[in-house]
């Protein structure tokens, strides 16, 4: 009798154990189920908050650049302008003074001279700002502009080659690939103590490369990502939806390759 009592117990308890092990199942299956939502939201959020990062970054440069556009255009069009106006009024005054003591002949040549200067340095400033030669000729002549006096000087050798004439790169992306040349020429003239540099352009579709090494003492050993001016390189890569990769050569010196995929985002 006991037996038969035994039996229809756990006749009644299995359907309660197979009840509460399916709602354990259920729970874990919840819980994983939860888990894996609340990772994909956290990714989510972090991808939109890279979005934002990346979009708040070029917005800002895009800034810095219009900014700089502005004032270049205003140094040469109106203070330039005057400026010459004034050196040819000095001009004029020299000429119409030869019959005047020699102290104001000399004066007169000094201001002169003065505003000469000056009107070179205007030029100097508006064309560092934002070179002609890139919105009027492209990125390898504005590139060869630069590059000519400090050949010229005879201290380092650049050379600058290109495997096509870069035609149809947004103005952004030109924009961008100059500042951030023109920042690596001035870390390695800086800092390199190098003798040689070498940039190479490389265009395959919509993909482009910019390959830039020299020959001086190359990135500390405990530095190769600070310093140096390579922050600010990097996010001006990192605004252009590019890949920037830096670091010393086996055979001695510095490299840095600048990675991007032309698009609707770079214009």
């Amino acid at each position: 009798m006991e037996t038969i009592k035994d039996l229809n117990f756990l006749n009644a308890l299995l359907p309660l154990a197979l009840i509460v092990f399916i709602i354990g199942v259920g729970v874990v299956f919840l819980n994983l189920h939860f888990q894996r939502n609340l990772s994909l939201q956290k990714l989510k959020q972090e991808a939109l908050k890279n979005i934002y990062q990346h979009d708040l970054l070029r917005s800002n440069i895009q800034a810095q650049e219009q900014e700089r556009k502005r004032i270049a255009h205003d140094l040469h069009d109106e203070l330039g302008a005057v400026m010459s106006i004034m050196r040819m009024h000095l001009m004029v005054l020299q000429q119409q003074s030869t019959a005047g003591t020699p102290q104001l002949q000399e004066g007169l040549q000094q201001v002169r001279a003065l505003s000469e200067t000056a009107l070179e340095s205007v030029r100097s400033i508006s064309h560092r700002l934002m070179p002609p030669q890139l919105e009027a000729f492209g990125l390898l002549a504005a590139l060869d502009a630069v590059i000519a006096p400090i050949h010229k000087a005879g201290s380092i050798t650049i050379e600058l080659g290109s495997d096509s004439e870069l035609e149809e790169v947004p103005w952004l992306v030109n924009l961008g690939l100059f500042r951030i040349v023109m920042e690596l020429i001035n870390n390695t003239l800086k800092h390199a103590g190098a003798t040689a540099i070498k940039i190479d352009f490389l265009r395959r579709g919509q993909q482009l490369q910019c390959h830039y090494q020299d020959d001086g003492s190359g990135l500390p050993a405990d530095n190769q990502h600070k310093g140096l001016g390579l922050k600010g390189i990097e996010g001006r890569v990192n605004a252009l939806g590019g890949k920037l990769t830096i670091g010393n050569r086996e055979a001695g010196g510095f490299y840095a390759t600048v990675a991007l995929t032309i698009g609707e985002n770079n214009r």
